[in-house]
């Protein structure tokens, strides 16, 4: 279907970029994308990515929104406290943006049903908050052949990559294993400043519309970190050797999902 005249002037200044065009947001409107996490990451990603018109977006998270979410979930204001983040997300976008439809799941992300969840999206958005679901995320969009973002904020520092099937290492190919328990301090124990979520949550939301419409060179075989106290910028190429990979190499021997136990981050 064509786009109407309120569509036009609300996608214009995407339509008159090269890169993206009328054919790059017709891509958008016709592709569907997952959030795991409505919190410090998954919240601006979630704003950005509805108000591009990405047709679709699925939003996960089994919190309900806290006075300590505010100080950097942007997308839940003060009337939401005590409601479910994902009800709270799904308001605001569709009021930022009718023409997106927003599917809800208020619930923890689990061996058991990750996979059901991403099934029916072109990429996802790993916006939690904790080492197992990370790897959890990882693992399953490996095995499924999705592409997804992966990031994380503490203190004043945030890192993101994107693995895209073929193209590039997994976040296990990096990170291995998750680490002891305890032995990483969570959000709540170090603190995070609430931008650093607007920052690295956004550009998650960039790397996906970026693969949607086809345009620019993603974050495949790298780590971005930002440190914001000294703003500085780091792009680190990663291994390019994959064959050993416990879960996305030759001989995988990672071939179940895993629900690992670890104290909470908060950062979400």
């Amino acid at each position: 279907m064509p786009f109407t005249n309120e569509q036009l002037e609300r996608y214009s200044r995407h339509i008159i970029l090269k890169e993206v065009g009328a054919k790059g947001q017709k891509k958008l409107s016709q592709a569907k994308v997952l959030i795991i996490g409505a919190g410090g990451l998954g919240a601006p990603a979630a704003l950005y990515l509805a108000a591009a018109g990405v047709g679709t977006i699925g939003i996960v998270d089994a919190d309900e929104v806290d006075l300590s979410n505010l100080q950097r979930q942007v997308i839940h204001t003060t009337a939401d406290i005590g409601k479910p983040k994902v009800q709270s997300a799904k308001e605001t976008m569709e009021a930022i943006n009718p023409d997106v439809t927003v599917n809800t799941y208020h619930t923890f992300v689990t061996s058991e049903n990750v996979l059901d969840l991403i099934a029916d999206y072109d990429f996802i958005l790993d916006g939690t908050d904790n080492f197992p679901a990370k790897f959890l995320i990882n693992d399953a969009c490996v095995m499924a052949k999705k592409p997804f973002s992966h990031a994380g904020i503490i203190r004043f520092k945030g890192q993101l990559m994107t693995y895209v099937p073929g193209q590039g290492p997994c976040y296990r190919c990096v990170f291995k294993e998750p680490p002891p328990k305890d032995a990483v301090p969570t959000c709540k124990q170090a603190g995070v400043i609430g931008a650093m979520g607007g920052v690295i949550g956004s550009l998650q939301a960039m790397e996906a519309v970026k693969y949607i419409v086809g345009a620019g060179d993603l974050l495949t075989g790298y780590l971005l970190t930002f440190d914001a106290l000294k703003m500085e910028w780091h792009k680190i190429k990663l291994p390019s050797d994959t064959h050993n990979c416990a879960v996305c190499g030759d001989h995988p021997t990672i071939t179940e999902l895993i629900d690992y136990e670890q104290a909470e981050c908060d950062a979400k």
